[in-house]
């Protein structure tokens, strides 16, 4: 038996036998090459391109067949990186420069886009690198002649196990019997990832070795809540976890029943509890776990590693595959946050010091009115087809608001012109995630439909705390008082205009501290697809009398350990079993 521990990327307890798929780094060398045979390298460079574009274009039309369009959002990604010309150029002025072979300069490409995303703060964001990896991979692979290795039909409870997986890989399984799987790299917040929770496969990444032949036929089992892999388990142990999924299949059956019922507390107070998402994939799992729509949906993945802006076209049919995919329910759309830490290949601009305060999110998209007008017509466009509502993120002030609603207006009077259908009356909301915004509520609350505070950065610019720093992670702290108090005066400020205070961030998915945010008076709850019936049993167990006496008392408290203390002392036996 050997045990090995990673990252719990997909919830659940898988057992059956192991499958290994080479998907190892293509082995490559690099070596100087004559000036004479410079052109002979590009041209085999160019001729990789091509063959992997033919793949890539042979592998839509076979999932078109076999998954359906709504699951394309993959392969257009992996053609659009393949694209970029940049990609081919800086390669080819490697190999120029360097008079070194073509597969060696096309992995010092890698490694500088690695290092770029290495270096954003935001974990999110980080993981976007497998997108690159996955088609420079398969470009070498082309150079070397080794062709990309399928997906293989399964029999049985099968688990499979790779150097990496892509998305096209999960929607090529037969997942009848495909039951799981384990990578050597990525991690939580990679699309493969995002993909298993939605299809709800129990996944584990990032377990180095794992994908060794000698392990291919053996009986595995993958802990997908742990983050653990036992090879080869011995008896004892096959029954014990055997024991806990079938716990946590009870479970999660019976916090499922809940998926159907309202929303509110014991004493029928009203509470809407959305999803996170960021592909349509992820709508169908927001539905099934009780959602009632997507309170968050990211737009960034749309904008990443490419040498050009996505035009008007291609983000409205995406879009609307996400806003058919929660239908009827309501979509949020928050607008590109992204910027600063290079998040945009296809962008110039200088390097800044401090990416995290620099120009990302509205100030990126205000500083390119033009391509924020085509994401703000898409936005505009998709509403004739459902309930829409648009948001802008990291507004520092009243200047910032204006200029994005008056670059809607624009949006709406063109559109108006064209004779394009929208709903003229589509929400307005704004993200709250600064402190200069709190600091504004009161202003900012009369200009908008709604406040939607994202907890994460909020956090971290409130506190001064890198949430990526191993050494102030300790400090991260959603129940310090400055944050609740933040939070009280977001929620003061929006009921006192008449508008929603919203919450998307990670607070609103952690059960222990529904209480709080229910007590402070929040309207509605944006998570992950998972949390949502586990968010929903403790709400309809209070009551929101007593949550509010619960919030009340959390500012009888200097600091963070005090508040959490607290709370879980004043949490019933009945609310704290949820927490298990």
């Amino acid at each position: 038996m050997r045990t090995f521990t990673g990252i719990a990327a997909s919830p659940g307890i898988a057992v059956g036998r192991l499958c290994v798929i080479d998907r190892r780094r293509a082995a490559i060398s690099e070596y100087t090459v004559a000036p004479e045979a410079v052109s002979s390298e590009i041209s085999r460079l160019h001729a990789a391109v091509a063959v992997t574009r033919h793949d890539l274009e042979s592998l839509k039309t076979r999932l078109v067949t076999s998954a359906g369009e709504d699951h394309l959002f993959f392969i257009e990604t992996h053609l659009l990186i393949l694209a970029d010309e940049r990609l081919v150029s800086e390669t080819i002025a490697i190999i120029e420069t360097g008079l070194i072979n073509a597969e060696g300069a096309l992995r010092r490409t890698l490694h500088r886009y690695q290092e770029i995303f290495s270096s954003m703060d935001d974990p999110y964001l980080r993981e976007r690198i497998s997108d690159v990896e996955t088609v420079i991979e398969r470009v070498l692979r082309s150079m070397i002649g080794e062709a990309h290795a399928e997906m293989p039909q399964h029999q049985g409870q099968t688990i499979v196990a790779a150097h990496d997986i892509t998305p096209a890989d999960i929607l090529q399984l037969d997942r009848t019997n495909v039951i799981g799987f384990v990578t050597e790299i990525g991690g939580r917040t990679s699309h493969t990832s995002i993909l298993a929770r939605a299809f709800e496969m129990p996944a584990v990444a990032g377990v180095e070795g794992i994908a060794d032949p000698l392990f291919d036929g053996l009986p595995v089992i993958v802990d997908g809540i742990n983050g653990c892999v036992i090879i080869n388990p011995d008896s004892q142990t096959f029954q014990d976890c055997l024991s806990r999924k079938q716990h946590y299949e009870y479970i999660e059956f019976e916090l499922l029943k809940n998926a159907g019922l309202p929303a509110e507390t014991a004493d029928g107070h009203p509470m809407l509890l959305k999803g996170n998402v960021e592909l349509p994939e992820e709508g169908a799992s927001v539905l099934r776990h009780g959602g009632s729509g997507a309170g968050l949906y990211r737009t960034e993945m749309l904008f990443m590693n490419r040498s050009s802006m996505p035009d008007e076209e291609e983000q409205y049919q995406i879009y609307l595959a996400m806003q058919q995919a929660v239908a009827p329910h309501p979509l949020t759309v928050r607008t590109l946050d992204a910027g600063g830490d290079k998040l945009l290949e296809g962008m110039q601009g200088d390097s800044e010091q401090n990416p995290a305060l620099g120009v990302r999110a509205v100030r990126l998209s205000l500083s390119m009115p033009d391509e924020f007008k085509k994401q703000l017509r898409a936005i505009l466009r998709i509403s004739a087809s459902g309930p829409v509502s648009i948001m802008f993120p990291m507004i520092s002030g009243m200047e910032e608001l204006a200029q994005a609603k008056n670059l809607l207006e624009q949006a709406k009077s063109e559109l108006t012109a064209e004779n394009i259908r929208f709903d003229a009356d589509m929400r307005i909301g704004v993200m709250i995630e600064i402190p200069s915004a709190v600091i504004l509520g009161d202003l900012l609350s009369r200009e908008v439909d709604f406040f939607s505070v994202g907890t994460n950065d909020l956090i971290q610019y409130s506190l001064a705390i890198d949430r990526s720093n191993e050494h102030l992670s300790h400090m991260y702290q959603p129940l310090h008082p400055a944050v609740l108090r933040s939070l009280r005066q977001i929620v003061r400020d929006a009921h006192a205009a008449g508008i929603d205070a919203c919450l998307c961030g990670e607070m609103a998915g952690d059960p222990l501290y529904l209480p709080v945010l229910l007590g402070l008076g929040f309207d509605e709850l944006s998570m992950n697809a998972a949390s949502l019936p586990r968010v929903k049993q403790i709400l309809r167990r209070i009551t929101h009398e007593r949550a509010v006496r619960i919030a009340e008392g959390c500012f009888a408290f200097k600091t963070a350990a005090e508040v959490d203390m607290y709370l879980k002392r004043e949490i019933t036996l009945d609310v704290a079993e949820s927490f298990d």
